[in-house]
């Protein structure tokens, strides 16, 4: 590291701003949740053959499973065109899942649509994170916000700098958009010959890979509170209610829980102050 030299003493008035030449500058900080732009070789890179890897291994596991909705959907009375155009245009599996499923159980379609959508408002927020994680042009965006879902955001947040975020984002979203229209047009055509649809139970193929996605996430105890509240109260919402408003009603864990939680950690703090004062009155 080069030698720095300290700056002359100011003559001037205290809090004056001397007139020196500027020093080398320091880099400036990266934006809040942004990856750095690190070049191949730093401690921070990875390999792009490691995140393709991971990538691929997401894509395919996770694409195959379009077979089990493209069968599930047809079983609920949906027609091939309808199938079809889900896997294109909304792209998300467990909402696809959440309104095939109340269609078939015999659900209002708006409420299971309904259902279907606060499910993928989700995919919302993961925005906001790989909008700075990735950067991407503006040009690009609106392409890319098609394939923010749960499999993207895992493997895009996993990576430590932002080549390897880009990669390993387009290499499962391209993977998985392919291979989950493909199967779940195969799945579709073939439904016919599987017979009864639900005694194969391929319905629970999306909720088990969601589940498997969202486990290692579940870190702190709010998080693992909010999701235990949030099976509770749909296990418990799911006899008495219509299909599809229990995943609707469940949601209502996560405002629960943080207020709860924000009234313990306040607790402690209130009841110390209120001694303080109480010593404060008495020592006045």
């Amino acid at each position: 590291m080069a030698e720095q030299t300290a700056p002359p003493e100011s003559t001037g008035a205290i809090g004056a701003i001397s007139a020196g030449p500027p020093g080398p500058t320091e880099p400036g900080p990266t934006a809040p949740g942004a990856l750095p732009d690190g070049p191949p070789g730093t401690s921070t890179h990875k390999p792009d053959a490691a995140v393709v890897r991971d990538a691929l291994a997401v894509g395919i596991a996770v694409g195959l499973s379009g077979f089990a909705f493209g069968v599930t959907a047809a079983g609920s009375g949906l027609s091939l065109l309808q199938i079809c155009a889900l896997s294109l245009f909304v792209f998300t599996g467990a909402s696809q899942f959440a309104l095939v499923g109340a269609l078939a159980a015999g659900g209002n379609p708006y409420t299971a649509a309904a259902g279907a959508f606060f499910l993928g408002v989700r995919n919302a927020f993961y925005g906001l994170r790989l909008s700075q994680l990735l950067a991407l042009p503006r040009a690009a965006r609106p392409f890319a916000a098609h394939w923010v879902i749960d499999e993207t955001t895992a493997v895009t947040v996993a990576q430590p700098d932002r080549r390897s975020a880009r990669l390993g984002f387009t290499v499962t979203g391209l993977t998985l958009y392919v291979l989950w229209n493909l199967t779940t047009l195969v799945g579709a055509m073939g439904a016919e010959a599987l017979g009864d649809t639900e005694a194969w139970g391929l319905d629970a193929a999306s909720p088990a890979v969601f589940l498997a996605l969202l486990a290692p996430m579940l870190r702190s105890t709010t998080e693992r509170v909010t999701a235990g509240v949030a099976v509770l109260l749909a296990l418990t919402l799911l006899p008495v209610l219509p299909a599809g408003v229990p995943v609707l009603l469940s949601a209502l864990a996560a405002p629960v829980v943080l207020f709860l939680m924000g009234r313990r950690k306040r607790g402690p703090g209130r009841a110390t102050r209120d001694r303080t004062t109480e010593k404060g009155g008495r020592g006045a």
